[in-house]
């Protein structure tokens, strides 16, 4: 009995060790969250997101594969990989504000829009914003952060022709940048990511060409809105077509800097939607070189989606 008595005192105190144990590292544990939106992806599959809406301006969150059809150069995919709805995407957004001689008399409109933007939409804990004012040369003035209030203060810094040694607006040269630099350090197909531009479009100073700001637009999966700027009445300008290409190449849209309130709140509301509810399609392409050339990609969808919004294509591996 003795013996017996010893031996289950053993027994229970092992077992309670054996419990401590188990919560202690229940309780130490990190919790285990999956990464969001994460995706790897093969050099021979594609990966393009879009939003798609109806004939009164609202998603479309429904789609099925097989009701939209896509041409990539000209051809359909060899093979579907993934398709897929992403709600409430994180969103990525570079503030680019033209600060130039031509800019002068906007400036004011154009930081309260960006305000406005970031205390609205900047409101998710994996939303991440940066801000850069420019002239000739790009000024970041607030790198990325999900603080809209350090977004607000940093848009408040913008000024009329601030850290310019030299005349000319360099609009393409700071696209290429932002696009190079700041979104090539993400994850292109984890978020949203967009430019959002407020310039009359003006560009006589860069050394980099529209096609090239484009280009890096594309390569990075960063689409452009873009708030434009009007010019005196009379005057001629270039401005207005930079911008809807710069817009319609990569996916983005063009508004009216001097809308009203309410179309402004509207504007943010369209630039939020297009964002927050994409859709991500994953195929292998019929014929895809390893030659850096581009691939037109036109997308048909079903009668019920009266618009797309999807970058004119990408580019193919260069190796």
């Amino acid at each position: 009995m003795r013996l017996s008595s010893i031996l289950s005192g053993l027994l229970l105190l092992a077992l309670l060790v054996r419990a401590h144990c188990a919560d202690s590292q229940t309780s130490t544990a990190p919790a285990q969250t999956p990464a969001a939106y994460h995706l790897n992806v093969s050099v021979d599959e594609v990966v393009l997101t879009f939003h798609a809406a109806d004939s009164h301006g609202l998603s479309v969150n429904d789609l099925k594969a097989d009701e939209l059809r896509l041409l990539d150069n000209g051809k359909p995919p060899a093979k579907i990989i993934g398709f897929q709805l992403l709600h409430d995407a994180p969103i990525r957004a570079g503030i680019l504000i033209d600060t130039s001689e031509s800019m002068r008399n906007a400036i004011d409109r154009n930081r309260t829009i960006a305000m406005q933007y970031a205390q609205q939409i900047v409101r998710q804990p994996t939303d991440q914003a940066f801000v850069a004012d420019f002239v000739r040369r790009a000024r970041i003035l607030e790198n990325w952060t999900g603080d809209a209030a350090a977004v607000t203060s940093a848009i408040g810094k913008v000024s009329a022709g601030a850290g310019s040694v030299s005349r000319g607006t360099a609009i393409f040269d700071t696209i290429e940048h932002a696009c190079e630099f700041q979104f090539g350090a993400i994850d292109h197909v984890a978020s949203g990511n967009f430019i959002l531009l407020f310039s009359d479009g003006e560009d006589n100073a860069s050394d980099l060409r529209l096609e090239d700001a484009i280009d890096a637009c594309q390569h990075s999966n960063t689409a452009i809105y873009a708030f434009r700027t009007e010019r005196e009445p009379g005057f001629t300008s270039t401005g207005p077509a930079t911008l809807t290409q710069l817009t319609a190449q990569t996916g983005g849209r063009v508004f009216r800097e001097n809308d009203s309130e309410a179309g402004v709140s509207e504007d943010l509301r369209i630039i939020e939607s297009d964002l927050r509810n994409q859709y991500r399609l994953v195929y292998k392409p019929a014929e895809l070189r390893h030659d850096g050339s581009f691939h037109p990609i036109v997308m048909l969808p079903p009668s019920r989606v009266d618009t797309i919004t999807i970058r004119s294509g990408y580019y193919a591996p260069s190796h």
